[in-house]
């Protein structure tokens, strides 16, 4: 269930909730790298980072839902947790309206914590894996000539060959050739794996 490169980032201000989360996660076999302030955490992003953000929503110069916003607008798909106190509901509302994944009531039960980190990290696979297979879609797109995304494109909208060779002024059998090559380049079998290959990156 947990893949050994993603990693728990828990970032909160406070050193005694940092070591309690990171001692029971680390008890469950989660890999877990902590931060004292979301500029800690910011300075240490890469996209390459995999996991989930346990995130506290109060924290002194920038607070959750600001660290949630920079985090946006550079293109991070790490699920969010957010730890909230009492009274910040409204704000945790707030953030699940803005994207992120949860949020958690302090004080709260360690199964609970566990079991939200653990929809966390299947929901990151997820993503991590749509954009795998989108990046692989784009780099074989990028493999056909302009004559081969010609074909495709009236072939995904559905034209049969003899108005795909009309429409391009070139013969049958040259659309079946550059059919056939697309097919190959593309790495689908039929046309209705070719048709959402080619919407999953519209």
């Amino acid at each position: 269930m947990k893949t050994p490169e993603q990693i728990v980032h828990v970032v909160d201000d406070d050193e005694a909730m940092r070591d309690s989360m990171s001692w029971l996660l680390e008890a469950e076999g989660y890999k877990v790298a902590c931060y004292d302030s979301a500029g800690a955490f910011l300075a240490a992003w890469r996209s390459s980072l995999r996991g989930c953000i346990v995130l506290d929503v109060r924290m002194p110069e920038m607070s959750g839902l600001e660290l949630q916003e920079k985090l946006d607008s550079i293109g991070s798909h790490l699920p969010i947790i957010f730890v909230t106190g009492h009274g910040d509901v409204p704000m945790a509302v707030s953030a699940l309206q803005r994207g992120a994944c949860d949020f958690i009531e302090k004080p709260f039960n360690d199964e609970d914590l566990l079991e939200r980190i653990e929809r966390a990290l299947a929901l990151e696979k997820e993503i991590a894996a749509r954009q795998q297979r989108d990046h692989a879609i784009a780099s074989r797109l990028e493999q056909l000539t302009q004559r081969e995304r010609e074909v495709m494109k009236l072939v995904v909208a559905g034209r049969l060959n003899k108005q795909i060779a009309d429409e391009l002024d070139i013969s049958m059998k040259t659309v079946e050739a550059h059919r056939a090559r697309v097919m190959e380049k593309m790495g689908v079998r039929t046309l209705a794996e070719l048709v959402k290959a080619v919407m999953s990156v519209d």
